[in-house]
């Protein structure tokens, strides 16, 4: 475990080894979000929604599944 000093401005360094790994480098946007006690850095996309095309490819089309789940249910009069 990796271990920084916030600074008197609030900065916090974040060890090289974890840069190498996430691929920051200088200018990089990261998020900062609170997990109610838990707080992340998580790098910042450029490009979104370009950057998730195709992350849920496969076999299975979701809009197909989808459409077969609600015919079930009224089917069934839900």
């Amino acid at each position: 475990m990796d271990t920084s000093t916030l600074s008197e401005k609030g900065w916090v360094v974040i060890p090289q080894e974890l840069r190498k790994r996430y691929g920051l480098k200088k200018g990089d946007r990261v998020h900062i979000i609170d997990y109610g006690g838990v707080i992340s850095i998580v790098p910042a996309s450029e490009a979104p929604i370009k950057d998730s095309l195709g992350m849920l490819k496969g076999k299975t089309s979701l809009v197909k599944e989808l459409t077969k789940s609600r015919r079930q249910d009224a089917e069934r009069g839900k």
